[in-house]
């Protein structure tokens, strides 16, 4: 279900959104550094629940890449808000694991650092293609 309510969003800005989560992460996991995990909750929800038209980091980078002319094209998103709803529930759960003294936090950051990259280096987007997957099964049994 393609969501037209909200504007659509410049494909290399949300590459750099994907970077930016990637660079947590990997802050997080390398460096020790879990304490920057509830960044992530805020873009998630931000992101996810309000749009990307509210995000400030968002609203930088498309600004930064439109005077740079490196603005890509446009995409629908809807898939790129339940991306971040995805990224806002893993990201909970990992700081709550991270305060709460368990070292399980690793799991879904670590995830997060992996469809992060996939998303920034490759532009795919593995919650992107599983919304349309389930809107495209959920339109064939109807």
């Amino acid at each position: 279900m393609l969501r037209f309510d909200v504007p659509p969003i410049w494909s290399n800005a949300a590459r750099l959104d994907a970077l930016t989560t990637f660079t947590v992460c990997l802050l997080a996991l390398l460096l020790g550094m879990p304490y920057l995990l509830p960044l992530l909750i805020v873009h998630g929800l931000v992101r996810g629940f309000v749009g990307h038209m509210r995000c400030p980091s968002h609203r930088l980078y498309a600004r930064i890449l439109e005077k740079l002319g490196k603005t890509g094209h446009k995409e629908n998103a809807g898939a790129k808000m339940f991306a971040n709803k995805l990224l806002f529930i893993a990201s909970t759960v990992a700081t709550l694991l991270w305060i709460s003294g368990s070292g399980m936090w690793i799991v879904p950051a670590s995830v997060l650092l992996v469809f992060s990259f996939m998303e920034a280096a490759f532009s795919f987007c593995a919650a992107c293609w599983a919304y349309t997957l389930w809107y495209q099964f959920r339109d064939s049994r109807s």
